[in-house]
């Protein structure tokens, strides 16, 4: 049977157009007017006065977000524990140390008790953080209210991880504007694909000039090559940028049909007390629904199903396995309690894509109904 994916590349049709022009004008370097016109549309998407950079990826915007926040080695900086390692990454690249923290159990996103004990705990030892990096989980947005009033508290900027969540709203503020500086990933299982790339996001105009400065090499005023800042070659080429064009023309479509997607699922669990689905704890979230994820009763209910779902040749996938877990963070520090550990260890994302079809979806349900009769 053909493979039911996770969330795959879903195209609109007129991305094709956008890149025959980027060949008849000889424009494939990592500029021209396809990065221009996608910056624009995504700003007017995000509202004003957010500044949008297109980079190469979601990591590569990280990485500058962070640079840009002024993160030195020996730094510590806060992180979501309950993310894909993309979050974090960025943090070791520069020579600081991650600080991990658990997920409350509403929204799986930032604790924000945790994530005070923990500015409290560090500074008292002489060590404050420099940045809190927190996460809109599978396009949940994050408890924003609470988050940022520690950041206002503790004067530590948030850098807003987005790279799930475009078209997810909190409070009527589009996710990607809600921190000092915010980031997109366009990857090919997102909401909206370049087929790789990714966007750093900042109502601060200076912050945006010195993002597209340091992504395109750092390369001074001259004549000639001059360089007194290292750089980076983390700008967008304009092919990417022109599918980002026409992706574009699709989102909010798209983003209908990941919510219809997950409107099947609450459907279908509304009457099972032993399976949670992650939705909107309330009318101030609206998640774009990247994807889906139930907590079921057990690891090993999880891994039945998931199993089931792998023999009939539908992808499904746990839960990001917690960065406090990860071998490669084993020695950082951790702050909470066991609740992101609990969601990996039952926590299934389920086939969620804008692409589903009609048959797509009785496939589905045959496996979950014959997995839930047993």
């Amino acid at each position: 049977m053909q493979k039911i994916w996770l969330s795959s590349p879903h195209m609109g049709g007129t991305e094709i157009d956008y890149i025959q022009e980027a060949f008849n004008s000889n424009w494939v370097a990592p500029l021209g007017p396809n990065v221009n016109g996608f910056e624009s549309d995504l700003e007017s998407y995000l509202g004003a006065p957010q500044q949008v950079a297109a980079l190469s990826s979601g990591t590569a915007a990280l990485h500058l977000g962070l640079i840009l926040l002024g993160i030195q080695p020996g730094d510590f900086v806060i992180c979501q524990s309950m993310t894909f390692s993309a979050s974090a990454n960025p943090i070791a690249y520069l020579g600081a140390t991650p600080v991990f923290i658990d997920s409350e159990s509403t929204t799986w996103n930032l604790c924000p008790v945790a994530l005070e004990a923990s500015i409290v705990d560090l500074t008292s030892k002489g060590t404050k953080p420099k940045a809190i990096i927190a996460v809109h989980l599978y396009g949940m947005p994050f408890q924003a209210d609470e988050i940022l009033a520690i950041s206002e508290k503790y004067n530590i900027p948030v850098l807003e991880d987005s790279a799930e969540a475009l078209g997810s709203i909190y409070k009527g503020k589009k996710c990607g504007t809600l921190g000092t500086i915010g980031i997109l990933s366009f990857n090919g299982n997102k909401i909206i694909t370049t087929s790789g790339g990714g966007a750093l996001t900042t109502s601060n105009p200076a912050l945006k000039e010195k993002a597209v400065f340091l992504a395109t090499q750092a390369r001074d005023a001259a004549p000639h090559y001059q360089h007194s800042e290292i750089g980076y070659n983390y700008r967008m080429s304009n092919i990417c940028a022109g599918i980002g064009r026409g992706q574009m023309e699709v989102l909010d479509a798209h983003i209908a049909l990941r919510r219809k997607a997950h409107q099947f699922y609450m459907d279908f669990f509304k009457d099972m007390a032993d399976v949670e689905i992650l939705h909107e704890p309330t009318a101030d979230f609206y998640s774009n629904h990247w994807l889906s994820a139930i907590v079921l009763s057990s690891y090993e209910q999880r891994e039945a199903l998931r199993i089931a779902f792998e023999t009939v040749n539908i992808e499904t996938r746990p839960l990001w396995k917690p960065m406090h877990l990860q071998p490669v963070f084993e020695n950082c520090p951790y702050y909470g309690e066991k609740v992101a550990e609990e969601l990996f260890q039952k926590g299934l994302c389920l086939p969620s894509g804008s692409n589903l079809s009609d048959e797509d979806f009785e496939r589905i349900t045959n496996v979950l109904v014959t997995f839930f009769k047993k």
